[in-house]
């Protein structure tokens, strides 16, 4: 079946992210609506965008990247560039639809829930969620004015008003609590305490969650009596950040504090290849234990690379170089952190308990914090 809604409609059945359920919020609220004639068309299962695509300039490959199981960038640098090209961070987008169809069910909405929804985007999302429970019943935050009006021209194009709110995610929406549902279309680091505040005890809350250090899943947490709230993760994604939680990632020339590399790093080999801690269930691994660190990969042209380590506070760093036929591997690593040692005893034990991947981990939010286990919510993943 070729590029359309109903070909789209298939393939998300054929995958098991369309239900019976979400069909007729599918075809009602179609995804064309609610895409801008200017985007970024993405690739399944990757987070890459390709070239700008302009809709006057090319109908038919629109209309195609529009009905393809891709997410499609809309803005890059909070709307401060627009092309040709690529910006610099991509800072809105269209979700891939198995995402948005796989979120929306783990939500388990019924008609008549109040449903808080942080991130909206370009719409698409808040108008489904409108058909299903009731637009009186939506409450949409984005933090981007002109994004959210576009939205919003585009919600009232196809019938629906949700309340509409243009403000910082982390704050919800006081105004309309409390929620029976919350979802997120932005992924965090840590789950704002507004969130569970004004959700209802029993109530969900649906986000894509990540460490500092990368990797990143689908959680669904379910709200206890006491406010805390706990549940699993479902799956890899990896969306774009909350605005009001992203990370100033600084330059490796601060680490080094004016030398050249290695400057004063402590050398040292391993038979860890760079290549082993890369994939992204790993990664969230890693991240979970060695804190408030980041990877980045320089690439060369011979297909080695170096891994780069950095912590958060501009304090430590760590080198690997990664031969694509080496055995051992050269390390070098400066500051009060080991930075390498730490993701090497993240590795070994991820490595211990069998290679988890998401859907065996789960993250308990209470009040002295947030805790990522393991199995079961008494086998807390250590930290540090």
């Amino acid at each position: 079946m070729g590029a359309g809604p109903d070909g789209l409609a298939s393939v998300l059945m054929e995958k098991g992210a369309l239900t019976n359920v979400w069909l007729p919020a599918y075809r009602a609220v179609p995804r064309h609506i609610f895409v801008p004639d200017v985007i970024w068309p993405g690739r399944a299962g990757m987070n890459r965008q390709s070239d700008r695509m302009i809709r006057a300039d090319e109908p038919e490959a629109w209309w195609e990247a529009v009905y393809r199981d891709a997410p499609i960038t809309t803005q890059w640098d909070d709307g401060a560039y627009t092309g040709p090209g690529r910006g610099r961070i991509p800072s809105s987008s269209n979700s891939m639809p198995t995402m948005v169809f796989s979120m929306l069910d783990a939500l388990s909405v019924e008609p008549g829930h109040r449903v808080l929804e942080i991130g909206t985007g370009t719409g698409w999302n808040a108008a489904l969620l409108s058909h299903r429970v009731g637009a009186e019943n939506v409450f949409t935050v984005e933090v981007d004015a002109s994004t959210a009006e576009a939205a919003r021209k585009c919600l009232c194009a196809v019938g629906f008003h949700p309340v509409t709110v243009i403000g910082d995610g982390t704050e919800g929406y006081a105004k309309g609590a409390p929620y029976d549902r919350v979802i997120a279309t932005a992924s965090i680091g840590r789950v704002p305490r507004q969130w569970l505040a004004q959700t209802t005890p029993g109530g969900i809350i649906v986000a894509p969650w990540g460490p500092v250090y990368g990797g990143e899943a689908v959680v669904r947490l379910t709200i206890a009596g006491d406010g805390s709230a706990s549940g699993p993760f479902l799956g890899s994604s990896a969306f774009m950040r909350l605005r009001a939680q992203r990370m100033d990632r600084r330059h490796v020339r601060e680490y080094l504090g004016g030398r050249k590399w290695p400057a004063y790093g402590h050398r040292s080999m391993t038979s860890l290849s760079p290549e082993a801690v890369g994939d992204w269930p790993v990664m969230f691994a890693i991240g979970v234990q060695v804190p408030d660190a980041f990877p980045w990969a320089e690439m060369y042209d011979d297909g080695s690379y170096t891994l780069w380590l950095r912590d958060t506070t501009v304090t430590s760093w760590a080198t690997a170089d990664y031969l694509p036929d080496g055995e051992e591997f050269e390390v070098y690593q400066s500051g009060p952190r080991r930075l390498w040692d730490e993701v090497e005893t993240a590795h070994r034990w991820w490595d211990e308990q069998g290679r988890p991947g998401f859907d065996r981990f789960g993250l308990t939010v209470a009040g002295d914090g947030e805790r990522v286990w393991l199995d079961e919510p008494g086998n807390v993943v250590r930290v540090g």
